[in-house]
């Protein structure tokens, strides 16, 4: 049974910074990537970021990109979303996901390509 969990979330005012963290537990992941998403309420959900677990290679939506980094941990299965310059309209549930797939390809973006999910971690950021 395969597991991912996010935490680090919380409220914040806007130019601050928040780390997330996202374990994955259950079996030991020699491929693929991990994305997170984001949603906020009435909205659809979102990519924000993947990173492949072997190679970490990087992909951004543009509306986080030069204040959001993500990184990997292989050692503990661990995904990381550094976000700084928090902005109001950041304000989200953050949701990690796996891609079975290392390569993002052309459907990087669809939630339908990513097989398991988290809970999710809620995020806020105030003006």
């Amino acid at each position: 049974q395969v597991q991912v969990a996010e935490s680090g979330g919380g409220l914040v005012q806007a130019g601050e910074s928040l780390r997330l963290s996202c374990a994955a537990s259950g079996r030991t992941f020699d491929s693929g990537a991990m994305g997170w998403f984001r949603q906020a309420p009435g909205m659809a959900r979102e990519f924000v970021a993947r990173i492949s677990w072997i190679g970490g290679m990087t992909v951004y939506d543009d509306s986080v990109k030069g204040r959001f980094t993500i990184s990997v941990d292989n050692a503990k299965n661990t995904v990381y979303l550094e976000m700084n310059s928090l902005k109001p309209e950041d304000t989200a549930r953050y949701y990690c996901a796996r891609d079975p797939e290392s390569w993002p390809g052309s459907r990087y973006r669809d939630p339908r390509k990513y097989d398991y999910w988290g809970q999710g971690t809620q995020v806020t950021v105030s003006s």
